[in-house]
C-alpha cells in the first residue's frame, strides 16, 4: 500500500473508534465555542462570566463588538464600545453563532498543508455564506428565529470541518484531494450527527439539520429546514468538497423550487434578504 492508502486506512480506523466510543477529540480552537455555549446554557452563569470568556479571545471580542454595532442588531444611535454591552446587545443566541464562526475560521489556519488550508478556507466561506442567507431569509419570511437559522446554516458543514481538522495528522491525504473528498462524503453524516449531539443543540435545529427531510417544493418555505435548503441554493460561494465531487452550484434548482411564485416577488425577496445577508456577512467575516 502507498502512503495515501495507509494513512487513509488509519484515519478511517480512528474515526470509527471515536464514533464507537462516543468520545470525540475536538480541536483546541473549538473548545472556546463549547465553553461559550456551556456558559450561555448555565443558569448560574453571570453576564460577567460570559463577557470574560469572550474577552479571552481577541478575535471573538472584536467581532462581537462589530456585530453589536450593525444596523440589524443596533438600529439606535450611539456606538457600543464595551464587550459587556456588546454581549447584552448581541444576545446569547447570536453569540453562540459568532463563537462557532470564529472557531471554524481559526480551524482554516490549523493545517500544515497549504492545499488543506485552501479547502478549509473555502469551506468556511461557504458555511458563512449559507448561514447569513439563512439568517436573512428567516428574518424576511418570519418563519424561524434568525439567530437559530444563522447557527444552523453555519453548522451544516461541521462534520466536514472536523474531518478536515483531523486530516492535519495525515499529510499524505493531500496527494489525492478527490479521493479525500470521497472519504469526507462517506463520513460526513455520521460525524455531523455525533458532533451535533455533543453540542446539545435545541431539537428544532437538529431537526432542521436532518437531511432526510427534503424541501417540499412549496413556496414560501414553511420551517427552518426549508430555509436552510433555500439558503444553500442561494449561497454564491461553493462548498469545495461538492466541487471536487463534481456537484456544481445549481441556481436553476432554486428557480424550480419557487416556480409557483411570481418572479418579481421572488426577486424582491432575494434583494431584501441580500441586504440583510451582506450586513451579517460583514459582521461575521471582517
Amino acid at each position: 500500500m502507498d502512503d495515501f492508502a495507509l494513512q487513509l486506512a488509519a484515519f478511517n480506523a480512528q474515526i470509527e473508534q471515536e464514533l464507537q466510543d462516543g468520545r470525540l477529540s475536538f480541536p483546541t480552537v473549538l473548545e472556546l465555542s463549547m465553553r461559550i455555549k456551556q456558559l450561555a446554557d448555565d443558569p448560574n452563569s453571570s453576564l460577567k462570566d460570559i463577557a470574560n470568556a469572550v474577552r479571552a479571545e481577541p478575535v471573538l471580542s472584536a467581532k462581537t463588538l462589530r456585530m453589536a454595532n450593525t444596523v440589524q442588531i443596533n438600529p439606535y444611535p450611539g456606538q457600543i464600545s464595551t464587550v459587556n454591552d456588546a454581549v447584552v446587545r448581541v444576545g446569547l443566541a447570536a453569540l453562540r453563532c459568532l463563537a462557532y464562526a470564529v472557531a471554524a475560521e481559526q480551524l482554516t489556519r490549523d493545517h500544515r498543508s497549504g492545499r488543506m488550508r485552501l479547502i478549509a478556507a473555502g469551506l468556511w466561506l461557504h458555511s458563512v455564506d449559507v448561514g447569513c442567507w439563512a439568517y436573512a431569509l428567516a428574518a424576511q419570511l418570519k418563519i424561524a428565529n434568525p439567530d437559530s437559522a444563522l447557527l444552523a446554516g453555519l453548522m451544516r458543514t461541521i462534520g466536514q470541518f472536523y474531518l478536515l481538522a483531523k486530516a492535519a495528522d495525515y499529510p499524505a491525504l493531500e496527494r489525492d484531494m478527490n479521493r479525500f473528498a470521497e472519504f469526507v462524503a462517506t463520513w460526513n453524516a455520521p460525524m455531523s450527527s455525533a458532533i451535533l449531539e455533543t453540542f446539545s443543540l435545541p431539537e428544532h435545529i437538529l431537526d432542521a439539520l436532518d437531511d432526510t427531510e427534503l424541501y417540499g417544493d412549496v413556496w414560501p418555505p414553511s420551517d427552518l429546514s426549508d430555509v436552510l435548503f433555500v439558503a444553500a441554493l442561494a449561497a454564491e460561494t461553493p462548498n469545495p468538497f461538492d466541487t471536487m465531487l463534481g456537484v456544481t452550484r445549481r441556481p436553476e434548482l432554486l428557480e424550480a423550487c419557487t416556480g409557483g411564485l411570481d418572479r418579481a416577488q421572488l426577486d424582491a425577496l432575494i434583494d431584501a434578504a441580500r441586504a440583510t445577508k451582506q450586513e451579517m456577512l460583514a459582521a461575521v467575516c471582517n
